[in-house]
């Protein structure tokens, strides 16, 4: 999926005396344990902190992927990272605020663990002098009975103070109440810190502010049992300059999946980026400089019809998920569609991606006369509306303008033997399927 691992032009930026500071110009800090003493720690020597990502999904989404580049930023200011993937925790379900998780079976979480190992590792470097780290909180949880869990770990929360975390109070005020299950979980997130800070020296957790709770019970344990102070950074959830959830398109998450979010789509998503919202995007999600993103600022403002900063924000972050050759993939398709490219040369996949949204329809391949394909398409609604549009030169076939309206289409010119892109003018595009 990404390809972070050719880190060469990833730095932290030398605008900046140190990486908190960085972090704070990003806008990635909105709450901390102590802004000071996390400051210091974070310009001194090297520290080992984690994150923990849970396999409820067999992808990580946007809302990961912040978490993905704090932890990246960290470890390019020379901090040793631990990627923790829930193998316990996702057996159990972070607590949402409307209702209880449905939840899946062990084979299944099992299986997700996989596949968020395999997304975590590729924005780390698990090699050099800070290399990575994968850990799993199954190891230390299975083996652990109830009432050792119960002696050594429950003894230390107390209820009234878990029932004021966010989540679990709006549970508590709902119809749908919480379960003992999902009322547990801060206490096995509690017990993942102070297993890490026991193992690897870990000082650090970072997470989302909506896990806040979460965080702080992790580090109330560990001053509890060990007598240590270790530090939580909470990032703020990212939303849009009009209010909306950010991280959806049309109702759907964005995965970091390809299967479940195709790069053509992921793309997309970031080139329809309000210019509002670009450079706060261009400071959260990429590696660009503060001078390159204030530049890009200033375009944005002066030059906004031209989409500079959201074109550089597409193709960063598009590039840092899927890689550079699949994000050079979709530019090119996007600009065949309009007849700026060849569509010859796009691979099935991101031809079926660039015109998943486009009217379709599926005809027989005895059909395929210029005339019967614009009203097949919807781009003519009738037989004469469509003799008109080629009289008048504005119909294309796969980007080839068709002047005869008696014209027919060859199964050689079939896009990987069965698609034709069609166009009615410069921007209505429609997509036909030739059965065999």
């Amino acid at each position: 999926m990404s390809h972070v691992n050719n880190l060469e032009s990833q730095h932290n930026d030398p605008a900046f005396a140190n990486v908190w500071q960085e972090l704070k110009w990003r806008g990635l800090i909105h709450v901390s344990t102590d802004e000071t003493e996390l400051e210091k720690l974070l310009a001194g020597d090297p520290i080992t902190y984690y994150c923990g990502f849970d396999p409820t999904a067999p992808s990580l989404h946007l809302g990961n992927l912040v978490q993905l580049l704090v932890m990246r930023r960290l470890q390019l200011a020379g901090h040793k990272p631990l990627g923790l993937v829930g193998g316990s925790t996702g057996l159990i379900g972070d607590p949402r605020p409307t209702a209880e998780r449905t939840l899946n079976t062990k084979d299944t979480v099992a299986e997700w663990v996989g596949y968020l190992q395999g997304q975590v590792r590729r924005f780390l470097s698990f090699e050099g002098e800070n290399p990575a780290r994968m850990v799993n909180n199954l190891d230390w949880t299975a083996p652990l009975s109830a009432i050792d869990f119960l002696r050594e770990i429950g003894k230390h929360f107390r209820v009234g103070t878990m029932l004021r975390k966010d989540a679990v109070a709006s549970r508590l005020n709902s119809d749908e109440g919480i379960s003992y299950t999902e009322f547990s979980y801060q206490i096995l997130q509690g017990m993942d810190y102070l297993q890490l800070f026991r193992d690897y020296g870990c000082a650090l957790q970072t997470g989302g502010s909506d896990q806040w709770g979460n965080l702080t019970s992790g580090t109330e344990l560990i001053r509890k049992v060990e007598g240590k102070s270790v530090h939580a950074l909470g990032t703020p959830l990212i939303t849009n300059s009009d209010g909306t959830k950010f991280g959806k398109s049309e109702g759907n998450a964005i995965w970091l999946d390809p299967d479940m979010c195709s790069p053509y789509t992921f793309y997309q998503f970031w080139l329809n980026t309000a210019d509002a919202d670009v450079v706060d995007r261009l400071k959260v999600f990429t590696f660009l400089s503060r001078a390159e993103i204030e530049a890009l600022g200033e375009a944005v403002a002066e030059r906004p019809f031209a989409r500079e900063g959201q074109k550089k924000l597409a193709f960063e972050v598009t590039s840092l998920v899927h890689g550079v050759d699949a994000t050079e993939k979709v530019i090119a398709a996007s600009a065949a569609l309009f007849g700026n490219g060849d569509l010859t040369i796009l691979d099935e996949r991101t031809l079926e991606a660039a015109t998943a949204e486009l009217p379709s329809a599926k005809i027989g391949n005895d059909g395929l006369g210029i005339i019967d394909l614009l009203v097949a398409s919807g781009l003519s609604d009738s037989k004469s509306a469509a003799r008109r549009t080629v009289g008048e030169g504005g119909a294309y076939v796969n980007n080839t303008k068709v002047s005869d309206p008696d014209a027919v289409i060859a199964q050689d010119q079939l896009l990987h033997g069965r698609y034709l892109l069609l166009r009615r003018g410069k921007k209505n595009l429609a997509t036909i399927e030739v059965s065999a």
